[in-house]
């Protein structure tokens, strides 16, 4: 397994995938994160994260059954193992731990400076 550090856009590809289960796979991951953050995402990106998530051992695939509606090509359906559970947990907390060590005020300064 490589690095376990999770990069922003990896972290928000797992959570997608959590999200869309069962049915999370390259088109519809894309779709919800565009969705869901109005960032544009090119598909290429979406594969790449997916294809270090799955190194990482933070995501698994599956191909699901040939379909006619896609030409008898299978979807690459990801899930996510333990261990994206745990690095996604990970992340969470120390988000957490840092924003609650934020003297209250710096976050009422900048409360002033974005009004």
């Amino acid at each position: 397994m490589k690095g376990t550090q999770l990069g922003e856009f990896e972290e928000l590809v797992l959570l997608i995938v959590g999200v869309l289960y069962p049915d999370a796979y390259g088109l519809n991951i894309r779709e919800e994160i565009i969705s869901q953050t109005k960032r544009k995402v090119a598909i290429g990106a979406v594969h790449s994260a997916l294809s270090r998530l799955e190194d990482k051992g933070f995501l698994k695939s599956d191909l699901a059954e040939a379909t006619h509606e896609r030409g008898g090509r299978r979807k690459r359906l990801f899930t996510m193992t333990a261990e994206g559970k745990r690095a996604l947990e990970k992340n969470h907390e120390m988000r957490n731990a840092l924003f609650n060590q934020i003297p209250d005020i710096a976050l009422k300064l900048a409360k002033v400076v974005i009004s």
